[in-house]
């Protein structure tokens, strides 16, 4: 099959490699849209490198067609499926807690398990077990369906600090997950979201997307809005989402007393941020970390895309066969676009 190889950071090819080998129930999966995600270009460029193999094939935002079954019954060949990348063990201390996104023996498709980023995929039989795999509803397209999984991701993030009905959200980048943070805060009934991103096309997509406010950080003073737009409280709910380290310490001083902050986007490796801890000290602040989704948030987001709910067609906006990954890769990091899919025909 074709696909594209990372063989070493800054090093992808693409090639003919061999074709899946299926251990006794593996389903088999024809990739119909990839999407790539600010991970997949972190291990590209090598600075995420946790759990990363060389060679490997990246991708883990995907949908598809089911060429194998496994021999798992409920499932045809044929069948348009989705898969939440995601495998928790199901076993260990966190999962029988209920927190399977932070799984002791968490397996990730897209690098640990090669991803979406060619011909086809495998899906282990213990996935394809643990109901990772979701038949999509009719009529819903494949570069749609390869969005559940960053919107599901998002869902974790607000769920954690409990985005709510009279919010006042402030998102900091206005990337494809910031624009899916702004959708999701709407849609939960926020009362007023302020955006901060310095590229205004960006700056442009969080307004049509539902923002309110949308700042440029370079020119404008955000803490200052911020207080103007909330009588000098600060926001209910900061969220930041794209990894500047800078960004987590700003995020604090957003805050109202007893606001919450979360620090949904990673950092590269040995990035390190400074926090002023008197602010969340003398102020009542709660901060959380947001990693990855579960099945059941996957769940959720599929249906809402499904139905309508949180509307992401505006959000694909370059699409690139699999032969043009490279390039399908330099245009999602240049910024140019806001999401980009591989597309098969």
């Amino acid at each position: 099959m074709r696909a594209g190889l990372l063989n070493a950071p800054n090093e992808l090819s693409f090639e003919t490699v061999a074709d899946p080998f299926l251990n006794e129930g593996d389903m088999l999966i024809k990739v119909k849209a990839a999407t790539i995600c600010g991970t997949d270009i972190r291990i590209f460029r090598g600075r995420k490198t946790a759990g990363v193999r060389y060679p490997s094939i990246l991708g883990h935002e995907f949908a598809g067609e089911i060429v194998e079954t496994g021999g798992h019954s409920d499932f045809k060949c044929g069948e348009a499926v989705a898969v939440c990348p995601a495998i928790p063990c199901g076993y260990c201390d966190h999962c029988k807690r209920g927190l399977e996104n932070i799984c002791q023996n968490l397996t990730a498709i897209g690098y640990e398990i090669d991803g979406a980023f060619a011909e086809y995929i495998r899906i282990p039989t213990h996935a394809v077990r643990s109901r990772n795999v979701f038949k999509l509803p009719a009529g819903l397209s494949w570069e749609k369906a390869a969005l559940v999984e960053p919107l599901a991701c998002v869902l974790n993030g607000q769920e954690k600090i409990e985005v709510t009905v009279g919010d006042i959200v402030v998102v900091l980048g206005a990337g494809p997950i910031g624009l899916l943070h702004v959708k999701l805060a709407r849609l939960s009934g926020a009362y007023r979201i302020i955006v901060s991103e310095p590229n205004a096309q960006r700056r442009q997509a969080s307004l049509d997307a539902g923002a309110d406010i949308a700042i440029d950080p370079g020119t404008e003073d955000l803490n200052a809005i911020v207080r103007e737009q909330t009588n000098g409280l600060g926001a209910d709910k900061v969220i930041v989402a794209i990894g500047v380290p800078k960004l987590a310490n700003d995020a604090l001083s957003l805050a109202r007393h007893r606001g919450k902050v979360s620090l949904f986007a990673g950092f590269s490796k040995s990035e390190m941020a400074t926090m002023d801890v008197n602010l969340i000290h003398y102020n009542e602040i709660i901060v959380t970390g947001s990693f990855g989704l579960n099945r059941l948030q996957f769940e959720k987001s599929l249906n809402m895309i499904a139905a309508g709910h949180v509307e992401v067609d505006s959000m694909l906006t370059h699409r690139f066969d699999l032969k043009d990954i490279n390039e399908a890769l330099a245009t999602a990091e240049r910024g140019d676009a806001v999401k980009v899919a591989i597309v098969s025909a």
